[in-house]
């Protein structure tokens, strides 16, 4: 089948607006959001009455009987591959995955196999009902390929439009766990005098800066004081390690959702993360806090230590409150037991 047809009739007291009648009343189960919807009038592709209609503004009334033609989701450039996955939940619409840390989400010149977007592929099979007219997972969100975690990922067109509104209001509910080196606390005076951090009740570190690419490296991001994009992240300590502490897990939560945002505000106020090799300057602990087996496993630690613990959003379908956990990786927690046993 390379096409198929969805007949329905417009309901009483109709908006006003041709698309907007035609989001309101097409058949939930079309899985056609408001922006699909607009690219079916541009190519002439909804009939009113038996006539084709093209702009967005036509009128219709109660009773006018709609006519879609839409072409069967085509497949995608990207090829599917049987690779293990963790999935927290899975419906029509979406699949929430818990992604390991050494997998890329999306297929790029220097990987253009391997990753989540390959595996969910060929995971959803033909439960993918097509996101802008292919059989491809719709991806709303990344997370770095050394970052473990939460992701979700749409199946259908109506779920990805929904999941994207919801991260671009900033309204998802993300916290991220990290192992970052020293205590970011409140009665530290060094960080109060950093530009940008903030403490808020409960010790709750607020670092606001502007981000934007590093002039010298392209691949990186660096604070600016203007010309970048506004970022706000919060810090929470959950745990010192070590005795004294020379480490701490994390609590993150993200305001906004820049590149490499936690790794970047975490470095800037002198707390990155264990692990990192970009900003997080390999950074020796003290034998005297952690031991010999806590020195070793910071010294050997091959990620950074950084991890999407908690997600939650509204089903983009159903209405319904969603929120997910992940517990921390085996990586992550021998870090920390090692951080723990202090000689």
């Amino acid at each position: 089948m390379t096409e198929m047809r969805i007949s329905f009739e417009i309901q009483p007291d109709p908006p006003a607006r041709l698309d907007k009648a035609l989001a309101r009343d097409v058949p939930d189960s079309a899985n056609l959001s408001r922006s699909r919807l607009t690219k079916l009038l541009e190519t002439g592709a909804v009939a009113v009455n038996g006539h084709v209609a093209t702009s967005p503004k036509g009128k219709v009334a109660a009773g006018d009987r709609i006519v879609l033609t839409v072409a069967a989701p085509g497949e995608s450039h990207i090829a599917g591959e049987p690779i293990p996955l963790d999935v927290v939940f899975e419906d029509d619409d979406l699949i929430v995955v818990n992604k390991p840390a050494d997998m890329v989400v999306h297929p790029a010149p220097g990987t253009p196999r391997g990753t989540l977007v390959n595996a969910l592929i060929h995971h959803c099979g033909d439960s993918l009902s097509g996101v802008g007219g292919e059989k491809r997972p719709g991806i709303v969100h990344r997370i770095d390929k050394e970052t473990s975690g939460l992701l979700v990922a749409a199946k259908t067109d109506r779920a990805h439009h929904g999941l994207a509104a919801q991260f671009e209001a900033h309204s998802v509910d993300r916290h991220y766990r990290a192992i970052c080196y020293g205590v970011p606390d409140a009665n530290d005076p060094r960080l109060r005098g950093i530009r940008g951090t903030s403490f808020e009740t409960g010790n709750v570190l607020r670092i606001q800066t502007e981000l934007a690419r590093h002039k010298h490296d392209r691949q990186k991001q660096a604070v600016v004081r203007s010309g970048g994009r506004h970022a706000v992240t919060r810090v929470r300590i959950v745990e010192p390690l070590g005795t004294p502490p020379v480490a701490a897990l994390i609590d993150c939560w993200l305001e906004t959702g820049r590149t490499h945002q936690i790794r970047v505000h975490l470095a800037h106020v002198g707390h990155g993360l264990i692990g990192d090799p970009v900003y997080g300057g390999r950074r020796k602990v003290s034998a005297a806090g952690v031991g010999a087996t806590g020195v070793e496993a910071v010294r050997a630690f091959p990620r950074q230590a950084l991890h999407a613990a908690t997600l939650g959003f509204e089903h983009p379908v159903t209405g319904k409150m969603m929120q997910f956990e992940a517990p921390l990786p085996q990586d992550m927690a021998g870090l920390m037991a090692a951080l723990r046993g202090a000689a």
